[in-house]
């Protein structure tokens, strides 16, 4: 039997709660997805004030770095470096903003978290943050 280790609803909710703390502290509203080893989505929260289009791009930042195995800023600046457009993964939710992070155990992914609605700065320090948080890694 094959097992495969993600993280888990709960998890994934506590993910969310932390970066929603760390976005009130800022005053401001963001998007929160987290997904699975394989992109699938677990948990999705746009807060008050976050600008819609961030919905959607915290959820293709979560499924980058879940698929991809790394952080979707790594996957941008790949793109920039090769001339490569997200269009050549044949994938239209791969993404190369910075904000996806993903979820690293025992050097497994298993799953990603995306950020979006502040700076890409800002959408990383907050997942990782959230990470380490909910993870203690």
């Amino acid at each position: 039997m094959f097992t495969i280790e993600r993280v888990s609803a709960q998890e994934a909710t506590k993910l969310i709660n932390y970066a929603v703390l760390e976005a009130e502290k800022l005053n401001k509203g963001i998007a929160i997805a987290v997904a699975g080893t394989e992109g699938e989505l677990i948990a999705f929260l746009r807060m008050d004030g976050a600008n819609p289009a961030s919905s959607l791009i915290a959820q293709n930042k979560a499924y980058t770095a879940a698929r991809d195995t790394k952080d979707t800023m790594v996957m941008g600046k790949y793109m920039r470096d090769t001339n490569s457009p997200p269009a050549f993964w044949g994938d239209l939710h791969i993404t190369g903003f910075g904000g996806g992070v993903a979820i690293l155990q025992n050097n497994k992914v298993i799953g990603g978290i995306g950020v979006s609605g502040l700076s890409q700065e800002e959408d990383i320090r907050i997942a990782r943050s959230a990470i380490s948080a909910v993870f203690d890694f």
